[in-house]
């Protein structure tokens, strides 16, 4: 796994085995910040990235200038790598742990992307679930966009929110505003 791009282009990522996640790989990555690259300017935007894993998402972001980064996972040793990585590379990511469902989490800034890729073996009520708590949670963060990374089977057809889906292999982005 490696940065594809901005000041740590071709950084690999060397993840802990303690770090037991099945992360977004570098095809799908690189897909996904195409279409990003064309609808944002990195330097003037604000990310929360939730279930970060191996940080990954998060470290591209701020490879390519994002503003303020918050990365969010309920796992220490994912939460002490993305601490670490951040501060060996001069990266400026808030780093916390936190459960999305349990915490009480809030933020006093606008985020203009919000990322989520919770763990593929969750069912198909979890992801729904998730969405109405960020909606209730980021209220503030009205309008923005929420990308779900999520397996090929789950489908958010009824959600009347959904812009955008793209699928890479067995993994799939679905485009919200929140």
């Amino acid at each position: 796994m490696r940065i594809i791009s901005g000041i740590l282009k071709g950084k690999h990522l060397k993840i802990p085995k303690s770090i037991k996640v099945r992360p977004t790989t570098d095809q799908s990555k690189e897909a996904l910040f195409n279409i990003l690259n064309n609808r944002f300017d990195f330097n003037k935007i604000n990310i929360l990235d939730l279930f970060s894993g191996t940080g990954a998402i998060s470290f591209e972001f701020s490879s390519r200038g994002a503003k303020t980064i918050y990365s969010i996972d309920k796992n220490y040793n994912s939460i002490k790598f993305i601490k670490s990585f951040s501060i060996e590379n001069n990266l400026d990511i808030k780093a916390i742990m936190a459960d999305i469902f349990k915490s009480k989490l809030q933020f006093d800034i606008q985020f203009d992307i919000i990322f989520a890729d919770p763990p593929y073996s969750y069912k198909e009520e979890y992801y729904h679930k998730l969405i109405s708590i960020l909606r209730i949670k980021l209220d503030n963060s009205k309008g923005s966009l929420l990308i779900l990374e999520h397996p090929e089977t789950i489908t958010f057809t009824k959600d009347k929110n959904v812009i955008e889906k793209r699928k890479y292999g067995g993994c799939s982005f679905t485009f919200f505003i929140l």
